[in-house]
């Protein structure tokens, strides 16, 4: 026998914690924490239930541990067992029939959060030549990288240091979102002078009184999709009283008096009518928020706002802007592009961009998610030799891809490959998402689990997860940044790497010459080379990271001239001339929340005694992470129902007590939730997302139950009231009606 203990990775969220793997003849029998490696911090695993949950997914009676075909009717369950040969051969020979037939475009894919490498999918379809990925981008990054890249150039990251004098946490949750290094350093923060050290002041938006909110000095429970006007009441309350940082406005930002203008009406008091607020904690925040250096960071509160979405980003780039919070320690610093090869080089967008653009559905529908929004930020920063990545920021949007699956217009989507994600639970309009795919003519899913979209597939494909696969988290590469580490042992049965999937495919439909490298180590090893830096310190280490630099508009440029932002004007862009150019707005105007509930539907409904109240959904609740983990029994013995959230005001209106069922509804569906009172802002809703029974037979008719406490069967993706340069739909700041139900749900059986 042999035994060796080798450095891995957890992989149940995205931070990907340093573990040390036992391994006895290449089965991993015991884990435990690494604090040698990032992200060197004990505490965060301490605090974790989830990790030592990695032993028991690896060989856990419900993994998929062989490719499976469809044999029967889609959805019926009859499945036959074939090699990886077998499979990989009929579907490189399907899709190529497919585009024989309909174009390149005939495929498309879905994929969700950070649990894998996504550019080895991106790279198979940017040379298949579909640019239809869809993905989650428009309602979790898209809009804070286009907002920062327009206004700064580039895309900012927080740089929170015992200098900081404000830290400001919007529309995020870090205690339960991913407990973090960063959650660990809020809690220190807290500790006002227990240390010795003086720390700053803590600002939590949020409209739930959060884990984060309780550490705060002050809490502002705006109502939700009002961000854009609290932010500008922000910008207003820092001109008036003249806390900008006077310098830096007159040098380097460009727009300030068409600024000064625009937000004269955003005053504190429009503020407290409009977002529900305090005016003096408007004021409060903005003066508190004013003291350089002061940092701010923003999570999905704020990204999954529809109309609302952009100028929010775009308000709450200019507050850092005027107030001089920007490129300076303790504050938000321009990232540095990675040292690495990049995104995207790594995708191989631009070799084939020429099919790409042409069938790209979003060009006349979301200009700036489009090659030629692309375009227009990439003629901008070119100067300064950055480079964004292209698949994510051309995401096809889901709206438009299902309608290529329903009517074939513009041309017909007939085929589709989902990995590291469960469209008919986490994606919008679950009713429609669910049409859609079971008319397709092949559907593959690569994930852990028969979950169930992988129920209604052709082929369901075993993936390699936590400590059987290398981790490379490198987030888009828009920063200089990487972590992970390698694999502790081969993947078990037949399960493959993704990476290996993907070469598989591509090496069977003519595209040989783009995987040089054999497996994915190897293309990690290639990625990292131009930093010098080898695979094996890179697991030693579990990181490759380069320290920021500050005050880069100051350094020298190659005229020996302050270098300034890769903006079309050189300084931050106050006021956008290239937004405009798009169709959009040069200063941030609030928009229009989402209304998911007709005024025929609200009639009737409130006839038969339902009421009409505001909705948010898909807030953080450890253990879980959004759908995942459901399958963990002491997980669902520490939160076995889903929840609908909301104030004890709020439950007497609607004549409900905590774990009473409560039905909420649109015209696009019905789902049930478990009543809980909580403090959260009187008149709202939160209801939990990703819900299903992992423990059912997807095969039973019930299909895990996704139709019983599905808050997607409620959404909708539909671009009539998507953001309209991004296309951002809502999972926030929504409507629903609401009523009290004797039903007895699954959940308490």
């Amino acid at each position: 026998m042999t035994r060796e203990v080798k450095p891995t990775n957890c992989h149940f969220c995205g931070y990907l914690c340093a573990l040390l793997a036992t391994v006895e003849d290449g089965r991993v029998v015991d884990l435990e924490p690494d604090p040698s490696r990032y992200p060197y911090d004990p505490q965060v695993l301490a605090g974790c239930r989830r990790w030592r949950k990695n032993l028991d997914v690896l060989d856990g009676a419900d993994r998929m541990n062989h490719p499976l075909k469809r044999v029967g009717a889609r959805g019926e369950g009859k499945w036959q067992r074939v090699s990886w040969d077998e499979a990989l051969d009929d579907i490189a020979c399907r899709l190529a029939e497919l585009r024989e037939r309909h174009g390149s475009g005939t495929l498309a894919s879905m994929i969700g959060g950070p649990h894998t490498s996504f550019w080895p999918l991106h790279r198979f379809m940017s040379h298949f030549g579909s640019p239809n990925n869809v993905g989650i981008g428009q309602i979790c990054w898209n809009p804070r990288i286009w907002m920062d890249a327009i206004t700064f150039g580039w895309t900012i990251e927080i740089d929170v240091t015992d200098e900081t004098n404000t830290l400001v946490v919007w529309g995020t949750n870090p205690a339960e979102s991913d407990n973090s290094v960063f959650w660990r350093h809020v809690l220190r923060m807290s500790n006002k002078g227990k240390d010795g050290v003086p720390h700053p002041d803590i600002v939590v938006i949020d409209p739930r009184y959060t884990k984060a909110a309780r550490v705060a000095d002050v809490w502002l429970a705006p109502r939700p999709g009002t961000d854009c006007t609290l932010a500008l009441a922000f910008v207003n309350v820092v001109i008036e009283e003249g806390l900008y940082d006077a310098d830096f406005v007159r040098d380097w930002c460009h727009g300030f008096d068409e600024l000064r203008e625009h937000v004269r009406l955003f005053t504190p008091e429009h503020a407290a009518e409009v977002c529900d607020v305090d005016a003096e904690d408007v004021r409060k925040v903005a003066r508190m928020f004013a003291r350089r250096p002061s940092a701010l960071i923003s999570g999905r509160g704020i990204d999954q706002i529809g109309e609302n979405v952009s100028p929010t980003h775009r308000a709450r780039c200019i507050l850092l802007a005027i107030t001089g919070n920007l490129d300076r320690p303790g504050a938000n610093v321009i990232a540095e592009p990675s040292e690495f090869v990049q995104e995207l080089d790594l995708e191989c967008s631009l070799p084939n961009e020429g099919v790409l653009r042409e069938l790209c559905l979003n060009t006349s529908h979301t200009p700036l998610q489009s090659y030629d929004g692309y375009d227009a930020v990439r003629e901008a920063m070119a100067k300064a030799g950055r480079r964004l990545p292209a698949r994510y920021l051309t995401s096809a949007h889901p709206d438009l891809v299902l309608h290529a699956m329903e009517t074939g217009e513009p041309y017909p989507i007939r085929a589709l490959v989902v990995e590291a994600t469960n469209p008919l639970v986490t994606y919008a309009d679950t009713h429609r998402v669910y049409e859609a795919l079971m008319g397709l003519d092949l559907l593959v899913v690569l994930d852990y689990y028969l979950t169930p979209t992988a129920a209604i597939a052709d082929y369901v494909l075993p993936s390699a997860g936590a400590v059987e696969r290398a981790t490379f988290q490198a987030h888009g590469g828009v920063a200089n940044f990487a972590y992970g580490g390698p694999a502790a042992c081969a993947p078990y049965y037949e399960r493959k790497v993704d990476y290996d999937v993907f070469r598989g495919l591509g090496m069977r439909l003519g595209q040989q010459d783009v995987w040089p490298q054999e497996t994915f180590e190897e293309a990690c090893a290639y990625t990292l080379a131009p930093t010098g830096m080898d695979w094996e310190t890179y697991c030693e280490l579990g990181m490759c990271f380069q320290p920021p630099k500050f005050f880069k508009h100051l350094q020298p440029g190659p005229d020996g001239a302050p270098r300034g932002f890769a903006t079309a004007t050189g300084k931050v862009e106050l006021a956008s001339g290239l937004l405009e150019r798009l169709g959009g707005q040069r200063l941030p105007l609030p928009g229009e929340n989402r209304r998911l509930c007709s005024p025929a539907f609200v009639a009737r409904k409130e006839a038969e005694g339902w009421h009409h109240v505001e909705l948010i959904t898909g807030g953080r609740r450890q253990p879980y992470n959004a759908s995942m983990y459901l399958n963990i029994p002491e997980f669902r013995e520490a939160c076995p129902c889903p929840l609908a959230e909301m104030s004890a005001r709020t439950a007497q209106d609607l004549g409900v007590a905590d774990g009473d069922t409560l039905a909420i509804a649109s015209d696009n569906g019905e789902a049930c939730f478990k009543v809980a009172t909580i403090d959260i802002r009187y008149g709202l809703i939160h209801v939990d997302y990703g819900w299903w029974h992992p423990e059912w037979d997807v095969h039973d008719g019930r299909l895990g139950g996704i139709w019983e406490s599905n808050v997607n069967t409620l959404t909708s993706c539909s671009l009539d009231q998507s953001e309209a340069l991004i296309g951002t739909w809502s999972y926030n700041a929504l409507d629903c009606m609401a009523k009290k139900t004797d039903r007895r749900l699954s959940w308490e059986q």
